[in-house]
């Protein structure tokens, strides 16, 4: 290469604007004006939410007097207080509706699972006489209201001698279409070859759905059993039906019977939703990860 050449290229090469420096992640989009507006709309409904629920947790540390006063202030004149908490715990048998509470939606979750997991897997994979008119009626029974079947549950329940009982709490709740939907779709995504060659190496129909099938869909899974659980937490008008005898009562029917029985007392109203939704709070720091892994492998989100 000549000398002229060389100093051509030197030139050239210094005159050159430099490269605009990457300000995003490769395969990260830029954060342009939809991003942004997008951005301010989840912060402003996330404020929207959280307002609501932070009120509660103050007007719980409020006196009775400073909660009744109509004071907007987020602390009391007499300073933060845990009378309400105190009254709560020491009125009724909360430890037992805690338990109650527990272990009955443990119970619920995990027969639904089972329950789901077996329906979705069979009109996901087996052929059989039937079978797209009875999930086109799991479909439908997704729209109709739970409240509409509390009438025939309780009669049934009556006929079963399951009034006040731990299984007339639990076994009207195990059903869930629209889990078995959600599961079924997953299912349907899992490569049939995988079953195919268990198949070919002598493995069951249940061996395959053991061994295969659930370990593959540990995301969604526990994403269902979230959901459920929560679901048969929050329940309130089943087991206010169900049950009569205060030592089977689940929390939030215990809770509102003490607060029926001394009034209505806007501290310990808010109080008793802070502990209702404490151990939900909780399920949800620990199993983020698996809720968001599992809306975003499932139904949840619209996928």
């Amino acid at each position: 290469m000549s000398s002229a050449t060389l100093t051509e290229t030197i030139t050239t090469s210094a005159t050159k604007p430099p490269r605009a420096r990457r300000s995003h992640l490769p395969g990260q989009k830029p954060f342009g004006v939809l991003r942004i507006s997008a951005l301010v709309v989840l912060i402003v409904l996330a404020i929207g939410w959280l307002l609501p629920f932070l009120w509660a947790v103050a007007t719980a540390f409020k006196t009775e007097t400073d909660a009744a006063s109509g004071d907007p202030s987020w602390i009391g004149a007499s300073g933060p207080t845990i009378e309400a908490f105190t009254a709560i715990l020491s009125q009724g048998n909360v430890y037992i509706w805690a338990f109650n509470s527990l272990w009955t939606s443990i119970a619920v979750t995990l027969i639904t699972l089972a329950i789901s997991a077996l329906a979705a897997y069979a009109f996901s994979r087996l052929d059989f006489t039937g079978r797209k008119w009875l999930f086109v009626a799991v479909i439908a029974s997704i729209v109709v209201p739970p409240q509409v079947l509390i009438i025939p549950l309780f009669y049934q329940m009556l006929a079963f001698n399951m009034i006040d009982t731990y299984w007339g709490l639990i076994l009207p709740q195990v059903v869930a279409p629209a889990m078995v939907f959600i599961l079924k779709r997953f299912f349907d995504a899992i490569p049939i070859e995988l079953e195919d060659a268990a198949r070919v190496d002598g493995a069951s129909r249940l061996r395959i759905f053991w061994s295969i099938v659930l370990p593959l869909s540990r995301p969604i899974l526990a994403s269902v059993a979230i959901f459920v659980f929560i679901g048969a937490w929050n329940n309130f008008l089943w087991p206010f039906l169900v049950i009569n005898d205060t030592t089977l009562m689940t929390l939030p029917v215990g809770l509102q019977t003490v607060i029926s029985a001394y009034g209505v007392q806007y501290a310990q109203v808010m109080a008793q939703a802070v502990l209702a939704a404490l151990p939900l709070i909780i399920v949800f720091i620990i199993f983020q990860k698996q809720i968001v892994k599992g809306v975003a492998t499932s139904g949840f989100g619209g996928q």
